[in-house]
């Protein structure tokens, strides 16, 4: 198998930034998992803190920075994305939105998505379902089941640690998945509902309950 590109997109704004941290980890769990098959993942990460001038120019004259250009490039390049963004007033990072809103609405199409989020409170973790899906899913990307949600109480707390990190593993497995590498993810209930095991492409997902079973922070 030739090696596949994966390409995490941070929206945090902070430095160093938990979303960038957390978003790096299911990457890394994507990669651990893509590596155990034999394949290889290469593993890029696009902060769009670095981009804020370029897409503030972009919207208001509509031409792209050759930096903004290249970032779209790279995501063309992608086999799959991770999006990542902290929510502000309930909702994802405005650069975020802004990012997106630079790519062709066909340019993510078929494409395997992985959401990530942070957030002050627990609160906000309907953000996968009310704002970050309905974005990708207009962009016609192919967004896996686990959102990996992570709330500030979250972080140095023992119990919250162990449960964060199957489900940053589930994610990546995921990932792995529909790329077509790693280990079946079938056994988890709400992934055998998805059939995300599928090829890149599909876009079947297992109905209200496994989207809320993925994204309730349990």
């Amino acid at each position: 198998m030739s090696t596949r590109k994966l390409v995490v997109i941070n929206a945090g704004l902070s430095n160093p930034s938990s979303t960038r941290d957390i978003a790096t980890r299911v990457a890394y769990a994507a990669e651990h998992e893509v590596a155990a098959s034999g394949a290889t993942l290469e593993v890029t990460v696009l902060d769009l803190r670095a981009l804020a001038g370029d897409l503030a120019t972009f919207m208001t004259t509509m031409i792209p920075t050759p930096d903004l250009e290249d970032a779209r490039l790279l995501v063309g390049s992608a086999d799959a994305l991770i999006a990542a963004t902290p929510v502000f007033q309930g909702s994802y990072a405005g650069l975020f939105k802004m990012f997106f809103d630079t790519l062709d609405k066909h340019a993510l199409q078929g494409l395997p998505v992985s959401l990530v989020a942070t957030a002050g409170t627990p609160r906000h973790s309907m953000v996968f379902d009310y704002a970050m899906r309905p974005l990708l899913s207009f962009l016609q990307a192919t967004v896996l089941p686990t959102g990996v949600f992570v709330a500030t109480g979250e972080y140095g707390e023992s119990d919250a640690a162990e449960d964060l990190r199957v489900r940053i593993t589930r994610a990546g497995s995921e990932i792995a998945s529909a790329l077509g590498a790693g280990r079946s993810v079938g056994a988890d209930a709400a992934v055998e509902q998805t059939g995300v095991a599928q090829a890149r492409g599909t876009g079947e997902f297992g109905g209200f309950e496994a989207l809320l079973r993925a994204h309730s922070g349990s």
